[in-house]
């Protein structure tokens, strides 16, 4: 594993290393500008897929310089390759120290990351799948999307709720399947569109798995929909809010 300097990460990173956190050294091999609003990186991960297993939605910390103090944000691994140590993050570009650099990043670059935490079992028995996110969670989308195609039941369905900011977001590359159903929902009322959009349409899915990452608030008031208008129990709704509303997490 490389050596990873961890002076100025201040209180947590000291938690981080106290739970077990493992730092690795990441280096760019290549960059991409996917949209006005979108970039993806990929990267070497310095033995981080030698030593982490690798599944669905995993999700690592990196650590951002700004100004000498050093800022974490969480990123969902891309088209990891675990015999290669290879994989690509994928940043929604907003006001932001995370999205600076990666819209500044160069090829043989080096960043330090934390991996903690991460993790996530495929249910065997969904019937169905509803799913609820934003550019920021597309990447863990499609990895969940690639995983019920690899899946014993590959035909599972998903319905997916995508809320977009910018019109370019429409035309990301989301990896879903001719047997899937895809809503795109404009940002409107700090997000409660989309909180509307899936409250409208609430059927009985008790046999089917949920799965949210949107704002704070959002991602609260969806996964609640879930549990309660949808009859989804409780252990089958996996929901983990990516940003709060004022607050730039890019």
């Amino acid at each position: 594993m490389s050596q990873v300097a961890t002076k100025g990460r201040g209180w947590q990173g000291a938690v981080l290393k106290l739970l077990g956190g493992d730092d690795f050294e990441l280096t760019v091999t290549g960059t991409e500008t996917v949209t006005d609003h979108y970039v993806r990186l990929t990267f070497t991960g310095g033995g981080l897929l030698a030593k982490r297993a690798l599944h669905p939605t995993m999700w690592i910390r990196m650590w951002f310089d700004d100004a000498g103090k050093l800022h974490q944000r969480g990123y969902t691994l891309v088209d990891a390759d675990p015999a290669a140590d290879t994989f690509g993050i994928e940043f929604a570009i907003h006001d932001g120290i995370a999205a600076r650099w990666a819209q500044e990043a160069r090829v043989g670059d080096t960043i330090n990351a934390t991996v903690m935490g991460s993790k996530f079992a495929m249910p065997g028995d969904a019937r169905g799948w509803i799913i609820a996110g934003d550019a920021a969670s597309l990447p863990a989308i499609n990895s969940l999307l690639d995983a019920i195609e690899a899946s014993d039941n590959p035909s599972t369905p998903a319905t997916i709720w995508l809320e977009y900011q910018h019109e370019s977001d429409k035309s990301l590359p989301l990896r879903v399947r001719a047997h899937d159903t895809v809503h795109w929902i404009a940002r409107e009322r700090d997000g409660a569109a989309l909180v509307d959009a899936v409250r409208a349409v609430a059927f009985d899915a008790a046999d089917h798995f949920g799965w949210v990452a949107l704002d704070s608030a959002s991602t609260r008031a969806v996964a609640k929909a879930l549990k309660d208008e949808y009859g989804i129990p409780k252990k089958s709704v996996k929901a983990q809010a990516y940003w709060i509303p004022g607050k730039s997490f890019a």
